[in-house]
């Protein structure tokens, strides 16, 4: 299962013994168990609230389709490719394990946003594009998850498209002032390898990249169906999203 890691949080994920169940065990919900936080999360993150956080992250995705330039885009691109979305069917806010705010599930075509960790409108938007992109993946070229290769894919476009800037590849270590030219593509690598080590616990770092090195170049031009990269504090998102009636998107 594609997952959107937490900012900031340990990406690996607890072995598994099933394949089909790969990344699964971050999302508790998925498996039937009602996970309970620990007095620490109630304490400090107000964590337990699963009425209030549910409705909480509900209203955001809602005013993210309503608003959002760029889940606007997504939502048009995945109507015009067959695969329209009803907020009541392939959205679920649900709590997650804490080292991930997102994910899309293959199994159900379901996009999982975690209300218990994803707390802002701001952080509901970046999950929605990312896992709106793997959607768009699955739906337009049959996506394999279980195959490394596709899995390196689509988290390369998810991370090129939406995610990386100049400033958040400087936080990440991968870019500096005197190499800017290499950065983006640099830290579009390490959130591709970082997502899927956190949905495959049975892959090694070195094999993550080497995937993700494999499919680099093909998966990193492959601009479809936002058409450019985003910068963060632009005016990309609303270009885009003006620009959808080139690629047939209304």
């Amino acid at each position: 299962m594609p997952g959107h890691p937490a900012t900031g949080q340990d990406q690996a994920g607890a072995p598994v013994d099933n394949e089909d169940n790969w990344g699964y065990d971050l999302y508790p919900e998925r498996r039937g168990d009602i996970p309970k936080p620990k007095w620490w999360q109630t304490a400090f993150f107000g964590s337990g609230q699963t009425n209030v956080e549910k409705t909480h992250c509900e209203r955001n995705v809602y005013n993210c389709f309503q608003n959002s330039p760029l889940v606007k885009l997504m939502y048009s691109a995945l109507k015009a490719s067959g695969c329209e979305i009803d907020l009541r069917r392939h959205i679920a806010c649900e709590v997650c394990d804490i080292k991930v705010s997102g994910g899309y599930d293959p199994k159900f075509n379901q996009i999982v946003v975690c209300q218990n960790t994803a707390r802002s409108s701001g952080m509901v938007q970046a999950i929605l594009i990312h896992e709106m992109i793997h959607m768009f993946d699955a739906c337009r070229h049959q996506l394999d998850f279980k195959n490394i290769h596709h899995l390196a894919c689509t988290e390369i476009r998810a991370a090129n498209l939406t995610h990386c800037s100049f400033m958040s590849a400087m936080a990440q270590g991968d870019a500096s002032f005197f190499r800017i030219k290499q950065q983006h593509a640099e830290c579009v690598k390490t959130k591709a390898i970082g997502s899927v080590l956190a949905v495959r616990p049975d892959v090694s770092k070195e094999e993550a990249r080497a995937a993700v090195d494999k499919v680099f170049t093909k998966c990193y031009n492959d601009l479809e169906p936002i058409g450019r990269r985003v910068r963060r504090n632009s005016a990309d998102m609303m270009r885009a999203y003006t620009e959808r009636g080139n690629y047939g998107y209304d």
